[in-house]
């Protein structure tokens, strides 16, 4: 379905961020013109289209540029509130809390410690961040829970702002997992949110959105391998 307007997409193929723009535009039904972006040799049109942050993801509205992933989830629902499926409930106090649990997502209590797993290059290292992430995830299953009410997603029946914010890390929660060992969606520890993965994944615009998980291995490997180099950058 063509927009009302011309829709640009500047994205990387491996942001996870880039990713929650793509999956909001695809469960909306909407199409776009997708222009990938090298975050290690910026062109002109993401630099004049994000000045202050310089990152992806940003939708382009008939010339008009919308920044931050989050930020951008919400303008599609709202530009196109007759189109697809909401992506925020109708109530307030819903509403309200589904932006709380996406917030919480992106918020340095629960990415930094995934942060230091994600970039840890030893055994030890890796069992320290792990043991520091689990916390935030039994947080975010008692989030899940209430916020299901029984049902498939944070957004209750249908995907939602929660379910996207998370969601566009899974394939990279599983190719640490992969290198590292770990299981972070263990079914036994978190059974709601192990169970929300697989569906969510199973959801087309999803799918379509998510990158091949060989190519985003390939890619963590090469990462890491920059990170344990002796000439990599603190930090």
């Amino acid at each position: 379905m063509a927009a009302g307007g011309e829709l640009q997409l500047l994205g990387c193929w491996y942001s996870p961020y880039a990713i929650r723009a793509k999956v909001a535009l695809g469960l909306k039904g909407l199409s776009y013109e997708y222009i990938e972006q090298d975050l290690f040799s910026k062109s002109d049109l993401l630099l004049k289209s994000n000045p202050v942050h310089k990152k992806v993801p940003v939708l382009i509205h008939a010339g008009r540029p919308v920044c931050e992933s989050l930020v951008v989830v919400q303008y599609v629902d709202e530009t196109w509130p007759e189109t697809g499926p909401p992506l925020l409930p109708a109530g307030a106090h819903d509403r309200a809390t589904a932006r709380f649990w996406a917030a919480f997502i992106d918020d340095d209590k629960f990415f930094q410690p995934w942060r230091r797993l994600m970039r840890s290059t030893t055994d030890e290292q890796r069992a320290e961040a792990f043991k520091n992430v689990v916390p935030q995830f039994e947080i975010l299953e008692q989030g899940f829970t209430e916020c299901s009410k029984g049902k498939a997603f944070f957004g209750g029946d249908a995907i939602g702002l929660a379910d996207i914010a998370l969601g566009s890390f899974l394939l990279w929660f599983k190719v640490v997992d992969e290198v590292s060992g770990t299981k972070l969606l263990d079914e036994g520890k978190f059974p709601g949110l192990a169970a929300w993965a697989e569906q969510f994944l199973a959801v087309d615009a999803v799918r379509e959105a998510m990158p091949e998980f060989e190519r985003l291995l390939v890619h963590y490997k090469g990462f890491l391998a920059g990170l344990a180099s002796p000439a990599a950058p603190a930090g």
